[in-house]
């Protein structure tokens, strides 16, 4: 199991114990009991309108949770394919969209396993997946799937770098990579070994150049970032 299935697999199965629609209401503090509050609303509601899009465009979003940011695009006729590695995560969002008359296209997938495909999209869509996306490998295929299917627009909403944050124990954080790792009981797939402890890979969290440069070296152009919100491009050379 990936270091970043267990976590995920567990949050979803509580919101669906628990009645609650998406990853914030896990946490008490950012709970709005509000499906279509999510949060990076204000930034596409923002952004869109300045793409230059065809009249129904076609949008991928990967790591789409309980599916608030899919519907959101679904209500404003586009095109929609979102998917999630957890299946509960899918199950739900297959249960919001319903209940808000949207179609969308949900499937079961891990972005970063997924095979090429001949599909493109004119938006591909990150609302605050990549930053548990952590290992330098994994992030290299997530942006390949990302740069090899798109045709317009690559809209990023990630965590960053917060020299207010607190890694509470258990919890490390390199300043060189900007990833943070959990202490875990013993050796395990994508485990390390550091000073005598075992960690798995738990957050990246970078600063925004450190982010830029991620994104130029996977091929694909920033034209706008403020922080982790992005929108980026990709012509095939």
């Amino acid at each position: 199991m990936r270091y970043y299935y267990a976590e995920h697999q567990a949050a979803y199965q509580r919101l669906a114990e628990e009645g609650l629609t998406q990853w914030n209401d896990l946490f008490e503090a950012d709970r709005t009991a509000d499906f279509d509050a999510f949060p990076n609303r204000a930034f596409l509601e923002h952004t869109l309108a300045d793409l230059d899009l065809p009249p129904t465009p076609a949008a991928l979003e990967y790591g789409c949770g309980t599916g608030p940011a899919a519907c959101f695009l679904a209500a404003r006729g586009f095109r929609v394919d979102a998917i999630d590695l957890i299946p509960e995560a899918i199950t739900l969002a297959r249960h919001f969209a319903r209940d808000r008359g949207v179609d969308v296209n949900f499937s079961v997938q891990d972005i970063c396993t997924m095979p090429p495909g001949t599909k493109r999209y004119d938006v591909i869509l990150d609302s605050y997946c990549l930053q548990s996306i952590v290992t330098d490998a994994d992030r290299a295929n997530l942006l390949t799937a990302v740069r090899d299917r798109l045709s317009g627009y690559y809209v990023l909403s990630t965590a960053m770098y917060d020299a207010e944050r607190v890694y509470e124990d258990g919890f490390r954080y390199d300043a060189t990579t900007g990833i943070c790792y959990q202490a875990t009981t013993g050796p395990a797939p994508d485990a390390v070994n550091l000073d005598g402890t075992w960690y798995l890979p738990h957050r990246r969290h970078l600063h925004p150049e450190a982010l830029r440069a991620e994104l130029e070296q996977a091929g694909l152009e920033v034209i706008y970032q403020d922080n982790g919100n992005v929108v980026a491009t990709y012509q095939a050379r």
